[in-house]
């Protein structure tokens, strides 16, 4: 057997740990690896456009899957393109492993061509940060990379010169155990019985979910039963709570809807399950708060707690839900199911107001029928900015879709790469990218790899002409729009002009027979739908602390904007009230 070298070890420990997949561009200091993944069974390289694209593809596939997903990029210029995307994965918790290839060692610190400080410039966006200095050093500081990734949920970065993965490997080296996934974590029993006794002397409790409630839909259904507590949810905790859940009362933050403001405000205690929600201007400063989350750096860093949990959600919620008196009164939930029932029926004016003959079309009503049409177990990638705020509203979550986005890092670009990761996890799974013509130009060139890849992802791209959030922005201001528009062209004869499905929608009756067609074509498809620009979103309570850095306006041509079938939701959840 020939002696392996240390691209090909370091493949090897790829592969041991479960990565499948290398999202990467090609490059001279890259080349052995690339050559080794070539080699190696059960690993694949991803040929991309852009290696932004790439650390988007690999934090998607890390955030649907929950496995180590890794990406790569050559010295220099190569390795930089990455950051963006890794700043995403790293801020979603999404396990990924990036080779940052090098110079060659010996001209590191003499300002080679090319030349760049990795280790340094990548710190801030992972866990771990480190280079490869030597082929006895690579195992052991992949291994720990590998196991920051996984088991503190980020980013690890591994720099490694081109030279040293030429080099043979060293003949004897450790074939150590790696950790593959995170465990459980239970709170102290303290902390357990202090939780127990806020519960108990509280009459009204509200439950505040974030993504750390994946996975523990039925706990939390059951917990909120027991304390007769209206449960609302921040943007990344939509997917994972909001559906078969009679507690609803919508979403708070900037995105919001409902009455999530008013049930987190009018309580005596609020508990936070397993969110880091961004936006303290809109949690109360005057009511008791107790926070549960598997990271400990999490707690309190959004609001002043009264009680912080080390734990995950799903386990402590069986921990505790056993020990708490069960409240008897509906009251104040009922009240609040009634407030959220009243909030939507305000609200849906606006999206069912003769939007089938308005031209240009309603982004609302386009979200609307997409959610109408779509499979029940789609995946759908949303761009960040007025799409956003869209799939909040009109996306309906029931337990098999997934939603994701650039949630936490808020990056432009971000739903047509990450489209490609979610892909690639399984070529028969309905991939949507809602896409906004901002975001779609800015990557555009990575269409051309589902293109070339011939990956079925359909590309519903909400085209206002126009940076819509940032026009908010600068209303808000008090600002001019300026620099916010774009003079596009037709994407549809872009898309087929790049050998996919390409087709141009500009009035209502042609939107749901447009998506039908795309969605049946066996192939990348991509329908351009001319939306209304001045379709803006507010969200229901507004302070003037709230608006900085968001779009927030007082201008009337503001919609409030639908809720989809959120609205019906609400009403079903009203046969729950008992009736006098």
């Amino acid at each position: 057997m020939a002696k392996q070298n240390v691209a090909e070890q370091f493949v090897d420990i790829l592969v041991r740990a479960g990565v499948k997949r290398m999202y990467g561009v090609v490059g001279d200091s890259l080349n052995p690896v690339v050559d080794a993944v070539r080699r190696t069974p059960g690993i694949d390289w991803v040929h991309v456009r852009h290696e932004e694209a790439a650390a988007f593809a690999a934090g998607a596939e890390a955030q649907i899957t929950g496995q180590l997903t890794a990406c790569a990029g050559s010295c220099g210029p190569g390795n930089l393109h990455l950051i963006n995307g890794l700043y995403d994965a790293h801020r979603s918790m999404a396990p990924v492993l990036a080779l940052a290839s090098h110079i060659p060692s010996s001209e590191i610190g003499l300002g080679y061509f090319q030349e760049t400080h990795p280790e340094l410039l990548f710190r801030e966006c992972s866990h771990y940060c480190e280079m490869i200095s030597s082929p006895e050093q690579m195992p052991r500081l992949l291994q720990t990379a590998i196991q920051n990734a996984i088991g503190q949920g980020g980013v690890s970065v591994v720099t490694m010169p081109g030279d040293i993965a030429d080099k043979p490997a060293p003949e004897k080296s450790i074939e150590t155990a790696l950790v593959t996934e995170r465990p459980s974590v239970r709170p102290g029993e303290s902390e357990i019985a202090k939780l127990v006794d806020m519960i108990d002397k509280a009459e009204k409790v509200t439950l505040f979910c974030g993504s750390g409630t994946a996975g523990a839909h039925d706990e939390v259904m059951e917990f909120a039963e027991k304390l007769k507590a209206p449960v609302g949810h921040a943007l990344r905790g939509k997917e994972w709570i909001e559906y078969d859940n009679p507690f609803d009362v919508g979403m708070s933050g900037l995105l919001g809807y409902g009455a999530a403001y008013e049930a987190t405000h009018e309580c005596d205690l609020l508990i936070l399950l397993g969110t880091d929600f961004p936006y303290n201007a809109f949690l109360p400063d005057d009511v008791k708060i107790a926070q549960v989350d598997v990271r400990p750096q999490h707690l309190g860093r959004r609001s002043k707690l009264d009680l912080a949990i080390w734990g995950d959600v799903r386990e402590t919620l069986r921990c505790l839900t056993p020990l708490v008196r069960t409240k008897t009164s509906r009251r104040f939930l009922d009240r609040m199911l009634k407030k959220h029932a009243e909030a939507l029926e305000g609200v849906v004016s606006a999206y069912t107001r003769k939007v089938d003959k308005h031209v240009p079309i309603h982004p609302e009503y386009v979200a609307s029928v997409l959610d109408d049409l779509a499979d029940d177990d789609a995946v759908f990638t949303v761009d960040t900015g007025m799409n956003n705020v869209w799939a909040a509203r009109y996306i309906t979550p029931n337990g098999k879709r997934r939603v994701i986005g650039s949630f936490s890092h808020g990056s432009m670009a971000n739903a047509l790469p990450q489209a490609i990761g979610a892909q690639l996890i399984e070529r028969d799974r309905q991939v949507v990218s809602m896409s906004g013509d901002g975001g779609f130009s800015m990557l555009m060139g990575d269409f051309l790899t589902l293109v070339q890849l011939d990956l079925p992802v359909k590309v519903v791209l909400f085209n206002n002409s126009s940076l819509g959030m940032v026009e908010l922005e600068m209303l808000v201001g008090g600002l001019p729009a300026f620099g916010t528009s774009n003079h596009n062209p037709d994407f549809a004869a872009v898309a087929r002009a790049c050998g996919a499905y390409g087709v141009r929608v500009e009035k209502p009756k042609q939107l749901a027979g447009a998506l039908k067609d795309a969605f049946k074509h066996d192939g990348p498809a991509l329908v351009d739908v001319v939306t209304d620009p001045n379709a803006l979103s507010i969200p229901p309570k507004i302070k003037a602390e709230m608006v900085t850095g968001f779009a927030l306006s007082a201008s009337k041509m503001v919609l409030d904007g639908g809720v989809g079938k959120m609205l019906q939701m609400a009403r079903s959840n009203l046969r729950n009230i008992p009736r006098p």
